[in-house]
């Protein structure tokens, strides 16, 4: 879990990979190929097909309403939890990369670039809003003994994904 742009996606795929599990990207699930958001019921109903079985590793966001279940199910939990201005330099350095056609993976499979603006605003919102819940949520079930590990850093990032 974590911000937009913190590179969840790709640790996953790698998580993924390595452990032999299912890799399942929320964004695939929330967001229409317009951007605009899957209608609530089509999404919870598939979040919930998803959250079922016991061979994966899903990243992403999400409708917030579904993280809580998803953690529950969950076995370990990895939040990205950069520095703000990170995300803002990850976003744009995809934004290029993506607007060049130099992007393997673009976020939730979607086709064209997303405005910019929009992007850094939930990415703001993000930081403000969600990452605060994310932490505590964190905090409550590493307390009943789930496994959490918190990456802080790009070096943290990176590390982890060696190591795992």
């Amino acid at each position: 879990m974590g911000n937009t742009a913190g590179g969840k996606s790709t640790l996953a795929r790698n998580l993924a990979k390595k452990r032999g599990l299912r890799h399942v990207e929320i964004d695939r699930l929330y967001w229409q190929a317009d951007w605009s958001v899957t209608p609530g019921d089509v999404y919870e109903k598939q979040h919930a097909e998803f959250i079922q079985g016991d061979d994966w590793v899903i990243d992403g966001g999400g409708a917030l309403a579904s993280i809580p279940a998803r953690i529950e199910r969950s076995t370990e939990i990895i939040l990205v939890d950069l520095p703000l201005w990170v995300h803002f330099w990850r976003a744009a350095e995809r934004q290029i990369a993506w607007a060049s056609g130099k992007l393997d993976h673009p976020p939730g499979g979607i086709n064209e670039v997303p405005p910019t603006g929009p992007l850094f605003e939930i990415i703001w919102t993000m930081d403000r809003d969600w990452m605060p819940g994310l932490r505590k949520l964190c905090d409550d079930h590493e307390a009943k003994g789930k496994s959490v590990t918190r990456l802080k850093t790009i070096e943290d990032l990176d590390a982890f994904a060696q190591a795992s």
